[in-house]
């Protein structure tokens, strides 16, 4: 059992890999995240959560990390400056691209580890193409499911915080304290949204949105102030937790009994 870094191995030590080695993708975003993260937040999420988790798994199995995708699919927030984003298609194709290389070779699961809201339903409709075009066995874990994908929300936040919150603010604060500036953070949730019965976050009709409608002005829809690095910790613990967990099962899943 062994965990490796796929950028590490020279091209005949990737032709030794096991086909039932997992090759785990972090996917993140480059975005805006309010006055008080920074852009990356996503991406150091993601890149942080499939570190840990891949070198947990890998004392169990067979664990390749790839390297991951910073840009992605973040058009709910092209409205802001930093913000650096792949349209759908062009993702998907990136996608496409990295499921025929990796076929190439002996590696047959895929795993990618997204960070993104953004991204989920993109990567989701990805498992099932890369699987039929290429055979992969495929797979989809979060570093941490939004409350509007069906995950939590601190009470504080109503349901509602979804980026740049309670949750990443205090991860960030745990995995780079000296990107975050507290100093501006800003309660920003929409209450509004609690007068409706069915649309909504975690409701049954669900809404397309940029981050720029709920007129919170600064791009945050959530309440970072509350947020602390000890927080961050046991978030970022568990996260990494429960994706290594996922990841020795990935090692071994077959749909068939």
């Amino acid at each position: 059992m062994a965990f490796t870094r796929f950028t590490d191995l020279s091209g005949p030590a990737v032709t030794g890999l096991s086909p039932d080695t997992v090759a785990v993708l972090p996917v993140g975003a480059i975005e805006q995240h309010g006055p008080h993260l920074p852009v990356a937040t996503d991406y150091f999420m993601a890149e942080a959560v499939a570190d840990g988790a891949a070198r947990a798994a890998g004392a169990d199995c067979e664990i390749t990390l790839l390297p991951g995708l910073a840009y992605a699919k973040s058009d709910e927030h092209a409205w802001s400056a930093g913000t650096l984003w792949l349209s759908a298609s062009t993702l998907f194709a990136v996608l496409d691209d990295l499921g025929r290389s990796l076929a190439a070779g002996p590696v047959r699961r895929l795993a990618f580890l997204n960070a993104h809201g953004g991204n989920s339903a993109l990567l989701a409709v990805a498992l099932r193409e890369l699987r039929v075009k290429y055979g992969l066995s495929t797979f989809l874990l979060h570093a941490s499911l939004p409350a509007d994908q069906g995950g939590t929300s601190p009470a504080g936040e109503l349901g509602l915080g979804v980026h740049g919150g309670l949750k990443e603010t205090a991860a960030m604060l745990h995995l780079h304290p000296d990107l975050v500036d507290m100093g501006l953070a800003r309660r920003s949730v929409p209450e509004h949204l609690t007068a409706y019965e069915h649309i909504g976050f975690g409701k049954r009709v669900s809404f397309g949105w940029t981050s720029d409608d709920f007129g919170t002005g600064n791009g945050v829809i959530g309440d970072p102030t509350g947020a602390t690095a000890e927080l961050g910790r046991k978030l970022v613990e568990t996260a990494v937790a429960d994706a290594a967990a996922a990841l020795r099962e990935c090692a071994r899943f077959s749909p068939a009994p």
